[in-house]
């Protein structure tokens, strides 16, 4: 799929530290994602807000890389650094919210490649859509961003185009294209739990609302 495996994930180490560089690298090839699900109103601002959180983390691994090698040096040294501001700020919150847009993305592509879907409007993606904002976004929005969403669905693209934009326009079989998505989440889904695991053994996530 030329639009997810174009920059390939470092596969995570045995001691789940993920360098910083090789995963913004990789990382930084995914908010075009976003473009592929219409409805600008919705998804531009998820874009722009996943593509700002790479830029600050990016900013941050920049003033030091031998300091920030990985991402859980990122989130020890800014402990330290900010005290009781911690961790609602700098790179840790950027990585945070930046987490929950790629959980969105990977629990949407793995309910498709699973095959969930509405048996009467099989080609569309509502189903798989709101599964993911349930799990990944929801309770961190308040509720005229829920609502936006949730009306959101309704503009969402048919599958069978979806599938088309990720491969930027060319005519591919379903069943290889969905092949390529089990690739890609095979990748990105550990290094996704890692990250997850680290704010919770951590104590660094936050359940605000935006």
């Amino acid at each position: 799929m030329a639009l997810l495996l174009e920059h390939e994930f470092k596969p995570l180490p045995a001691d789940k530290q993920i360098e910083t560089l090789p995963f913004l690298e990789a990382v930084a090839h995914l908010p075009p994602f976003f473009d592929c699900l219409g409805t600008p109103i919705v998804y531009s601002p998820v874009k722009a807000d996943l593509t700002g959180n790479i830029k600050k983390i990016r900013a941050v691994y920049d003033s030091n890389p031998a300091k920030f090698k990985t991402l859980q040096n990122i989130l020890e040294v800014e402990r330290e650094m900010h005290g009781s501001a911690w961790p609602k700020t700098g790179a840790t919150l950027a990585l945070m919210w930046l987490k929950r847009g790629l959980k969105f993305m990977l629990v949407l592509l793995q309910s498709i490649s699973d095959g969930e879907r509405d048996e009467e409007h099989p080609n569309l993606i509502r189903v798989n859509a709101m599964k993911a904002y349930e799990i990944a976004l929801k309770k961190y929005h308040g509720w005229m961003l829920q609502k936006l969403f949730t009306g959101s669905v309704y503009a969402l693209p048919y599958k069978s185009d979806l599938l088309k934009a990720l491969e930027k326009g060319k005519e591919v079989k379903e069943e290889e294209s969905i092949e390529k998505i089990h690739q890609f989440l095979s990748r990105v889904t550990p290094i996704l739990d890692a990250i997850y695991e680290m704010y919770t053994k951590m104590n660094a996530e936050l359940n605000y609302k935006a």
